[in-house]
């Protein structure tokens, strides 16, 4: 299976991801950087330019959830941030970066971070067009939009960047940051289209609904995302204002509630969440008595959609609590406000009670509750005038758009899927590429096979693997292996080494001197250093160490069976001399050289032939080298 790269490999967050916990999973977050600090006067000015300039994109987008908004930020200097929730319609988050990339376009002088619950979803997008280098880990603070393209804060310049060093550099190095053609071809075809694909992904409905949700959505027609939100979001607390339909119901008179016929717009998402899902009508609810009227079904959606959204906004603005209270409420358990008491006993009680009355005198509670009345504001508004269905008699509503769409999509999905693989095989071919080339300047061939396959490549390679990719700490490892797991100090392990070696030589002259009843060298020599006499010469110590080291291995494993399981040096030519057994006797006796590189294709071949054609130790060995053994084609003949 091939090697995704880092950005689609990764376990770990993104520390973007961390920051961005509170806000829900599917919420794109950018900031505007200027590149001049700017007064607050400044700043918005700098406000109201951005937001004028991408009004004419959006002033008739119809977003899922919430509107593209920007607002004023002081920490850690002052800026521009914003975020929207996009929930199931991607549309919003890739409009959205359309926007910023236009954003930077009308203005050079700013810089700009967007990500999402992902982290730095751009790179994401683009992750088969990435340096090896860049991962999650490291990406904080490196990838930012400027004058229409992506930059990538480079490594060898910023190891760890700062969000202040990112932003001085791009001031500075701006071309040194522009992030490879490919990757900006990449992120640009993903918006390409817009702001004309803004407007293929509205669609066009007409249902039938009563007068009060008729007029509510002629003259706020962007409050069709928080019906289908409310809708579709529903839960057993939100189904009982269904069940009542009390304000958009409450003019019905005798039992009948005047019912029109209106064309309503929404996103194709929108629209999906709505027929996707099963509902039964309240039976308040006037529905005709013939079933399958698509325009009826989808309209009493939509009105005990609004209803319920209406309701929990104007209960929760009452309370003034909402996402803001949520918060609040979390930060106090983490300091510990609530001690581990058990909810419900009358010291948690008291100490809940208390942090209310605190939070209702806060501006959070204002500004809280100023944000949730305000749909319920707007709607209390427009039904506050006169209104009847004569309004809508004489408008005409055009049909519904083709909704097939939303049952053929699989040649969409199929073109997607295409060209993500087209990226795959670019990056395989990219990676064949590189592989070939480590390949060469390690004198390694992949390409030998059967008679043609040199056992002397093979030597050749692991020679340069030892070399290239080892040392005495160890093999490379991979990247997100922990290089301090094992830990070896090879001074102090050698000088132990050369204690116990001195320890044993030192025990073998006693022993001759008992023997033999005199004194050897190494007894005067350890005599001498006793002394502090020339035994601290560093390399007469050494060779003295490396020759008893060597008498002392060859003694033990004289009377042992291992020299049998090696080839040794002279075993040809006591082959071929067969008059000259005494001197193979004496050359065994002395222990003969291991012949090294024979021993080597020995065994690696014997190890492979017992992996009988499967996966094992020795072809995954080679195969990180690049060398690929030859199938015995004689095997069981």
């Amino acid at each position: 299976m091939a090697t995704p790269p880092p950005f689609l490999n990764s376990n770990n967050p993104n520390p973007l991801t961390q920051a961005s916990s509170r806000l829900p999973e599917d919420t794109v977050i950018y900031s505007i950087y200027p590149d001049n600090p700017l007064s607050q006067d400044a700043l918005q000015s700098l406000h109201l330019q951005i937001l004028n300039a991408v009004s004419p994109f959006t002033t008739s987008y119809i977003w899922q959830h919430e509107p593209f908004t920007l607002s004023i930020a002081l920490h850690p200097f002052p800026h521009l941030k914003g975020h929207l929730r996009f929930g199931d319609n991607l549309n919003d988050e890739w409009f959205t970066v359309f926007l910023l990339f236009r954003v930077s376009v009308a203005f050079p002088s700013v810089s700009i971070q967007v990500h999402d619950s992902d982290g730095e979803f751009l790179l994401i997008e683009a992750a088969y067009h990435l340096p090896r280098w860049l991962n999650p880990e490291n990406s904080q603070n490196r990838a930012f939009i400027r004058r229409g393209k992506l930059h990538i804060i480079p490594q060898s310049a910023l190891p760890n960047p700062t969000l202040t060093e990112s932003l001085n550099f791009l001031i500075e190095n701006e071309q040194a940051a522009v992030a490879p053609d490919s990757v900006q071809y990449v992120i640009q075809n993903r918006i390409a289209g817009y702001p004309e694909k803004a407007k293929l992904n509205t669609h066009s409905v007409r249902v039938r609904v009563p007068v009060s949700v008729a007029r509510v959505f002629k003259h706020a027609p962007s409050l069709i995302s928080l019906a289908v939100e409310g809708f579709y979001d529903r839960d057993m607390d939100s189904m009982k204002h269904a069940a009542k339909m009390e304000r958009f119901l409450k003019g019905r008179k005798g039992g009948e509630e005047e019912m029109v016929t209106v064309t309503v717009k929404m996103s194709r998402a929108m629209y999906a969440q709505l027929m996707q899902q099963r509902f039964q009508a309240p039976k308040c609810y006037p529905m005709p008595a013939k079933k399958g009227d698509l325009e009826a079904e989808l309209g009493m959606k939509i009105a005990c959609g609004l209803e319920m959204m209406y309701q929990e906004k104007k209960k929760e603005g009452e309370e003034g609590k909402g996402s803001g209270w949520k918060k609040y409420k979390e930060s106090l358990e983490k300091s510990g406000y609530f001690k581990g008491l058990v909810p419900g006993s009358n010291e948690y009680t008291r100490l809940m009670e208390n942090a209310e009355e605190y939070y209702k005198n806060s501006s959070l509670f204002s500004k809280t509750r100023e944000m949730l009345n305000a749909p319920v504001r707007q709607i209390d508004e427009i039904l506050s005038l006169p209104y009847s269905a004569d309004e809508f008699k004489n408008e005409d509503a055009p049909p519904s758009d083709d909704d097939s769409w939303l049952y053929s999509g699989e040649d969409e999905l199929n073109s997607a899927l295409q060209d993500r693989q087209k990226e795959i095989e670019l990056y395989e071919l990219k990676r064949e590429k590189k592989k070939s080339k480590e390949q060469k300047d390690t004198g390694a061939s992949s390409s030998l096979k059967g008679e043609d396959f040199d056992l002397s490549e093979l030597v050749k390679t692991m020679q340069g693997f030892m070399h290239k990719m080892s040392s005495y700490e160890g093999a490379e490892v991979q990247n997100d292996r922990d290089p301090k797991e094992v830990e070896l100090d090879v001074e102090r392990f050698m000088k132990d080494v050369e204690s116990v070696m001195k320890y044993q030589g030192d025990e073998n002259v006693t022993r001759d001197m008992d023997d033999d009843g005199g004194s050897s060298d190494m007894d005067f020599a350890a005599d001498e250093s006793e002394d502090g006499s020339d035994m601290s010469d560093h390399e007469d110590g050494e060779d003295s160490f490396m020759h008893s080291y060597s008498d002392v291995m060859n003694n033990e494993l004289k009377s042992t069976t291992l020299k049998k399981s090696f080839v040794h040096a002279n075993e040809q030519t006591s082959v071929k001399n067969e008059g000259t057994s005494n001197a193979t006797e004496d050359m065994d006796e002395e222990f003969s050289p291991v012949d090294v590189d024979v021993n080597l294709v020995k065994n690696l071949l014997d190890s492979f032939a017992c992996q009988q054609g499967l996966p094992g130790p020795t072809s995954n060995l080679l195969g990180l080298m690049g060398v690929n053994l030859p199938k015995d084609d004689n095997k069981g003949k």
